[in-house]
């Protein structure tokens, strides 16, 4: 039997992204969330995470779009002075990183404060992952892995899709397709340092490219093209919510999809051939 994660980005986003996501792993078919660690409902988020140990809680790592949890004075270059936030756009952080103008050694400090406060809170945090996929890129990727490991987590999300599941995906716009399929470029790169480091991570990612039309039909189209008599193991990743006015506070592009996602992820109800687990059931070197 084919094995997959489900997991939920921005875990703490917004009590509604909360509600959604507790609804899900209660009916049983979300296993796995990552947790955004200074976030507008983090601290529901954190006492969902700490009374629900059935639910895997990894750190949703955040460097573009958010607030960090260092004072901006110690992130010069990781945020904008303006504001003493994380630069708002993805394109403007990957700039910062490919002009090298942002510094790797905030990013590690930054990324160990955000994973070392979820655990002084109490979560038992099983991965990490990024924000944006923002850990695709390599030089971003060392410093996450760093700070990971010092924290003693030793699991990351693979954001990379295989041919098989970007072909099951129907719906994404050309301009997002593309983008996915330059970004693999970097894959290689991926599981060479993640391997030489000593964490375990998936065969692969769902859903990466169909972030923000991921529906039934997708999910449905997935479960279909996982291989037949395959032992690796997969994530699914989601962004189910509740679009209301914390939502539209939050800025997020993904407003009406949240609701969409949440629906779609109903479906995984209806397929058998599929046993969800989360991070913590990841054997080490997948």
């Amino acid at each position: 039997m084919s094995k997959l994660i489900v997991n939920a980005d921005d875990f703490g986003l917004t009590s509604g992204v909360n509600r959604a996501i507790l609804e899900l792993h209660q009916a049983g078919v979300l296993t796995s969330t990552t947790l955004m660690a200074k976030a507008m409902a983090t601290d529901e988020a954190v006492a969902i995470a700490n009374s629900t140990p059935t639910l895997g809680v990894g750190c949703h790592v955040v460097l573009v779009d958010g607030d960090p949890v260092l004072p901006a004075a110690q992130l010069p270059t990781l945020t904008d002075p303006r504001t003493g936030r994380f630069y708002p756009t993805l394109g403007t952080f990957l700039r910062g990183v490919a002009t090298r103008r942002i510094y790797m050694d905030e990013v590690k400090a930054e990324a160990t404060a955000q994973i070392a406060l979820l655990q002084e809170r109490g979560v038992q945090l099983t991965h990490v992952d990024t924000h944006k996929h923002t850990h695709m890129i390599p030089r971003v990727l060392c410093p996450v892995i760093h700070a990971a490991k010092a924290c003693g987590i030793l699991k990351v999300r693979n954001p990379f899709e295989l041919a098989w599941s970007i072909n099951a995906t129907p719906n994404a716009p050309f301009i997002r397709r593309a983008q996915v399929q330059l970004l693999k470029l970097f894959a290689s790169h991926f599981h060479r340092f993640v391997a030489e480091s000593g964490f375990t991570t998936t065969a692969g990612a769902l859903g990466v490219l169909a972030t923000g039309t991921l529906d039934a039909a997708t999910v449905r189209s997935f479960a279909a093209a996982i291989p037949a008599a395959n032992d690796a193991i997969y994530e699914l990743v989601t962004h189910p919510g509740y679009n209301d006015s914390d939502l539209a506070r939050a800025n997020t592009r993904l407003l009406a999809s949240r609701e969409t996602e949440r629906e779609a992820l109903a479906a995984l109800n209806e397929l058998a051939q599929l046993e969800l687990i989360s991070f913590a059931a990841l054997a080490h070197n997948v």
